[in-house]
C-alpha cells in the first residue's frame, strides 16, 4: 500500500468520525424520598390558651368635649352603678346656662308686655273702638312673644344638659380595665377616658389559626380549664370572627362560659377543643412539598416500585390540615409518593431511594 493511499484513507476515517451523530444522553438516575400514604383522621382535638374577658366592656367617655380636670377611679377599681368616674371644666358651659336664663327672662317680659297689649286691644275692640284685624295683629304678636319664651326655655334645658355631661358616670357595675386620658388633657366628645368591664357573664377569647377556623362552629363545645389548677368548665363557641388578624393572621374566637366563675378578669386558660364530627374522617395526607401545578391541575409523582420509575397523577385537594394537604380524590392507601424533588423528574424516569448519610453500608 502506497504512502499516499495510506494518507487519504485516515483522512477520510478522520472526517466519518467528525460527521457522525454524538451519543445520546442518558437522564441521570435521581435521588428521590417517598413516603408511603395513607389515611388518618382530621379534627383531632386541640388545645389553645385563652384569657378571661367580660361579655361587655365598654368604652366610656364624655357627651361634650372640654379639659378634664379630675379623675376619680384607678385601674382595676370596682365601681357601682351612678358612680363618678371623671370630671371635665364645666365653666364655659355653665357661663351658657346663664347665658339661656337671661334670654328667658328676656322673652318673658316681652310675652307679658304682647299679653297687656292684646289685653288692652281686645277691651277697644269689645266697644268697637278698633278693627277686628287690629286685634289679630295683637293676638299675633302675642303667640310669638310666646315661641320666644319656650325657645329660650328649651336651649336652656340643652344648655343644663351639657353641664351634667361634663361628669362622666359608670352605667353598670363593674371593674375599671383601662384608663386612656389623664387630668390636664383636652378631650372631645365621645373619645374613650376609662374601660368598663360590666359585671355579669365571663367570656374566654382565644386565636385559632387559618387552617383550623373552618373545623370550628357556633354552639360547638369545649371544655376550659384554668391555669394552676384543676378546675374546668363547660363552654360554647358563639363568635367566630370573620377576618384575620392583619398581624398575626389569626381568627379570634370567644366562647360563652357557663356557671359561675371566680376567676379574675385576664386569667389564663386553656382550652381544649372538641372534634367536630363534620371533620373527624379518614383522610389521605400529603406533605406541601409532594404538590406541583401543571396546566393548573394538582399533580404528584407515584413510584412503581417494580420497575422503579415514575408516573405524574393528578389528585384533588380540598383543604389544608397543618402544613399537610388533604386528598380528596386521585390516590390509594398504600401508594409511593415522591415527596422531594419533584420538579426534576420527568414521567417514566428511573429513580432511586434516598438514603440518609448515616444509613449508607
Amino acid at each position: 500500500m502506497s504512502p499516499l493511499f495510506r494518507l487519504c484513507l485516515f483522512a477520510g476515517l478522520t472526517w466519518l468520525c467528525a460527521c457522525s451523530p454524538p451519543p445520546a444522553n442518558q437522564e441521570p438516575l435521581r435521588s428521590v424520598k417517598v413516603i408511603q400514604v395513607g389515611e388518618s383522621a382530621l379534627g383531632n382535638p386541640t388545645e389553645y390558651a385563652g384569657e378571661v374577658k367580660a361579655r361587655i366592656e365598654s368604652r366610656l367617655g364624655f357627651r361634650v368635649g372640654g379639659k378634664l380636670v379630675a379623675r376619680h377611679v384607678e385601674l382595676g377599681q370596682r365601681v357601682k352603678a351612678g358612680q363618678l368616674l371623671a370630671e371635665i371644666d364645666a365653666q364655659d358651659y355653665r357661663l351658657t346656662v346663664d347665658a339661656a336664663r337671661a334670654q328667658i327672662n328676656a322673652a318673658t317680659t316681652n310675652r307679658d308686655l304682647a299679653a297687656a297689649d292684646y289685653k288692652r286691644y281686645k277691651e277697644l275692640r269689645d266697644k268697637e273702638f278698633i278693627s277686628s284685624a287690629e286685634l289679630e295683629r295683637r293676638e299675633t304678636s302675642l303667640k310669638a312673644a310666646q315661641a320666644q319664651v319656650d325657645q329660650a326655655q328649651a336651649q336652656l334645658s340643652a344648655q343644663t344638659n351639657q353641664v351634667a355631661y361634663s361628669k362622666l358616670t359608670a352605667d353598670k357595675a363593674g371593674v375599671i380595665t383601662g384608663i386612656d386620658a389623664e387630668a390636664g388633657q383636652v378631650v372631645s366628645a365621645g373619645m374613650p377616658v376609662v374601660r368598663l368591664a360590666q359585671d355579669g357573664a365571663r367570656d374566654v377569647m382565644f386565636a385559632v389559626p387559618e387552617d383550623k377556623v373552618a373545623i370550628l362552629q357556633r354552639g360547638q363545645g369545649v371544655m376550659v380549664k384554668f391555669w394552676g389548677s384543676e378546675e374546668q368548665h363547660k363552654a360554647s363557641v358563639y363568635e367566630i370572627a370573620a377576618s384575620a388578624d392583619p398581624v398575626t393572621r389569626t381568627f379570634s374566637v370567644r366562647v360563652a362560659l357557663t356557671g359561675p366563675v371566680t376567676a379574675p378578669l385576664g386569667s389564663t386558660v386553656t382550652v381544649s377543643m372538641e372534634a367536630n364530627p363534620a371533620y373527624s374522617l379518614q383522610k389521605i395526607k400529603l406533605p406541601t412539598t409532594a404538590l406541583r401545578q401543571e396546566g393548573g391541575k394538582t399533580m404528584v409523582w407515584v413510584l412503581d416500585t417494580s420497575t422503579m420509575t415514575v408516573r405524574s397523577q393528578e389528585i384533588q385537594v380540598t383543604t389544608a390540615d397543618g402544613n399537610e394537604a388533604v386528598v380528596n380524590s386521585g390516590l390509594q392507601a398504600g401508594q409511593q409518593v415522591v415527596v422531594a424533588g419533584v420538579h426534576v423528574l420527568s414521567p417514566g424516569q428511573k429513580v432511586t431511594l434516598f438514603q440518609p448519610t448515616g444509613n449508607k453500608p
